[in-house]
């Protein structure tokens, strides 16, 4: 339905809803980050992770990638669950819904946004998502962007780093413990 009235809207030249999210972290990071989300940029992505943040499917969720001077990832529903035990398959699940389709888009990588993870595939992306650190030209028009932190970006730059060429996180990693739609 929300898809719908977002293209009734952009059909009629109003603009889109101001659909957002705010993030509870916890760990070496502890706050709350704000983000907008870009419903007439990736609707189907915005839409996928509403959907899952709705269902409480976020809360809880490891930073299980976090590549300093680049970006923290997140998001894996299926395995990214810290329950103090092994987490070496984080990072490799998604969620029970079938992957997304690309929506690529001229929206630029740089610090804040927020990036939907994939596999090689262009059209693999299901309920991982990333929040960049620096600016990555390279990723421009290769990964769909869906949204920016508007505000607590002091909390992303605090998450946990991880170590090695791809950021696993040794240890007890920070946490998404809830996450709000608003609209």
């Amino acid at each position: 339905m929300r898809n719908l009235l977002t293209a009734l809207l952009i059909t009629a030249g109003a603009p889109a809803l101001a659909t957002g999210l705010e993030i509870d972290i916890a760990g070496e990071a502890n706050g709350t980050v704000t983000i907008d989300l870009y419903e007439d940029v990736a609707p189907n992505h915005v839409e996928r992770v509403t959907a899952l943040a709705e269902q409480g499917a976020y809360d809880g969720i490891v930073f299980h990638r976090v590549i300093d001077g680049f970006m923290a990832q997140t998001g894996d529903v299926q395995f990214g669950k810290y329950d103090g035990g092994d987490m070496r398959r984080a990072g490799t699940g998604g969620s029970d819904m079938p992957d997304l389709e690309a929506e690529f888009s001229d929206q630029p990588f740089e610090p804040g946004v927020l990036g939907m993870a994939r596999s090689q595939s262009p059209d693999s992306a299901n309920s991982q998502f990333f929040i960049m650190f620096e600016p990555a030209p390279h990723l421009n028009g290769q990964y769909t962007v869906f949204g920016k932190v508007t505000d607590g970006m002091d909390v992303v730059n605090a998450i946990k780093r991880g170590t090695g060429g791809n950021g696993a996180v040794v240890g007890e990693p920070d946490r998404i413990t809830a996450v709000r739609v608003t609209d």
